[in-house]
């Protein structure tokens, strides 16, 4: 099915939400609900970036370790890591052990403290109040010619592994755009 369907409990949903229970509870409680500070949408751009070529799924289930291993996703914290505490990151089961995103992760906390807004009032700057709504999953696209401009602006600044689609995913676990079907339970909600 590709339109919101109705849950165990009766609440419609976005199809993707109702697959596994952590998906039921990020559904619910989490995505497409505004984050407005820096350091949530600093985690949220880690864990997009992470996701990339995997299921969110594994990111949901790992993010305790996530958040550990990245000390609670700090920006200043995390921008004073060094080869060693990258060592300590490739060998942590805990989190998803690739090098890339890891140097990409430092990078970006790097690059998120010399944004002179913050990376909150940088992102929110692409926010859509009036994006398009959708009935069905077929119709929400993969990226949209804001999160390519915000992906540009992103990379100009320093950061790494942000590109549109990662962008766009940003835009809609943080609420810059309001991603939940017409028939959900959370399509008005926020």
């Amino acid at each position: 099915m590709s339109t919101a369907i109705l849950g165990e409990d009766g609440l419609a949903r976005c199809p993707w939400g109702l697959s596994a229970p952590d998906y039921v509870a990020y559904h619910d409680d989490e995505w497409g609900r505004p984050v407005r500070d820096d350091q949530g949408l600093y985690e949220r751009l880690c864990l997009e970036a992470f996701q990339s070529g995997l299921s969110w799924l594994t990111i949901l289930r790992k993010r305790e370790g996530f958040r550990a291993a990245f000390r609670g996703f700090d920006a200043e914290k995390v921008a004073a890591f060094g080869p060693d505490d990258v060592e300590r990151l490739m060998a942590d089961a805990a989190i998803v052990r690739n090098r890339a995103k890891i140097d990409a992760a430092v990078a970006n906390a790097r690059a998120a403290l010399d944004l002179p807004d913050g990376l909150a009032a940088t992102a929110w700057r692409y926010a859509d109040p009036d994006s398009p709504s959708y009935t069905e999953m077929s119709e929400v696209p993969a990226y949209t010619d804001a999160s390519k401009a915000l992906a540009k602006d992103l990379k100009k600044n320093g950061f790494r592994f942000v590109g549109p689609t990662t962008a766009y995913a940003l835009m809609q676990a943080c609420g810059l755009v309001n991603d939940h079907l017409t028939g959900c339970h959370r399509h008005g909600a926020y």
